[in-house]
């Protein structure tokens, strides 16, 4: 694995790689890696000649609220994590590689970012896409990778490469899971005890939406009942939101119809947990364990 630092290898080394037709797999991530991120790299590997990792904490995506120096970090771990899953390259740049100075051109998103956790984080996606649309003309991939444990990111990024057509295949992946079905999250680990436990709830409260539109249920109103009423009786945690909308336009619906997600935002004492469903209506979940 080859570690490079600067834009302009970076560039150098893909442009060289696609000369001789080499598919290339993009990674996007800000470091600390999971289980989730390996899940990507793994997808990647097998899906292209070559895997771009990126470790990037961007500052353009946190707010006045959250502190950028804080954020975890730990290159000698992700290295290793990332050479057992086949890397080739891993682009580590820094801020000031990134942004060598202001910006005189920044991505503004328009749609899709005033609901779910977009909505507790105005400018976020601007910086997301900010950032993706220059690692995008960096790395230039053939296919990039996201999970989809953050679906509004998936769509956000979707609209991004629809509009700005990059010639890009976007993969979402599936979320990944506990046995007890909660979604894998750095953040798991500061549950305590008895959250860990009512944590498994969010997973099977989605679950039970699923089984409800399989029997005919359309009501939006019905459907985000039944979570809640789970989560509050069987749960210490405060719900955020439990909210559907269309996918991946993330608009309200009177009915479900067609391809729709389920999403939850849950706060523990030191945690809040996100989870989602999407599913395309009368056929199997698509974005489940």
């Amino acid at each position: 694995m080859k570690v490079i630092n600067t834009i302009q290898e970076m560039q150098t080394e893909i442009i060289k790689l696609k000369s001789h037709s080499k598919s290339i797999g993009f990674v996007p991530t800000m470091g600390y890696l999971h289980e989730g991120h390996l899940t990507l790299l793994k997808r990647a590997r097998v899906e292209n000649d070559i895997v771009v990792l990126s470790i990037f904490v961007n500052p353009l995506q946190f707010g006045p609220t959250e502190d950028f120096s804080s954020y975890p970090r730990d290159l000698a771990r992700d290295q290793t994590l990332a050479e057992c899953e086949g890397v080739d390259f891993l682009f580590y740049p820094s801020v000031e590689e990134m942004y060598p100075h202001s910006l005189s051109v920044r991505v503004v998103v328009e749609e899709r970012t005033d609901v779910l956790c977009g909505k507790s984080r105005p400018g976020h996606f601007d910086g997301v896409a900010t950032v993706l649309t220059k690692l995008f003309n960096i790395v230039m991939p053939t296919r990039a990778y996201f999970g989809k444990k953050d679906a509004q990111q998936v769509a956000v990024v979707e609209g991004l490469v629809t509009d700005f057509n990059y010639p890009i295949e976007l993969i979402p992946v599936d979320i990944v899971r506990e046995d007890d079905g909660l979604a894998k999250s750095s953040r798991n680990v500061n549950l305590l005890p008895d959250e860990r436990r009512q944590a498994s709830v969010l997973y099977k409260s989605l679950a039970v939406a699923k089984l409800a539109v399989e029997g005919g249920e359309r009501n939006p109103h019905v459907i985000k009942n039944l979570i809640s009423n789970m989560i509050q009786s069987e749960t210490s945690g405060l719900i955020d939101y439990v909210e559907i909308y269309s996918y991946p336009q993330l608009k309200q619906v009177d009915n479900l119809d067609g391809t729709c997600i389920i999403a939850l935002a849950v706060k523990f004492s030191k945690v809040r947990l996100i989870d989602n469903v999407i599913l395309e209506v009368g056929q199997e979940f698509g974005g489940g364990k």
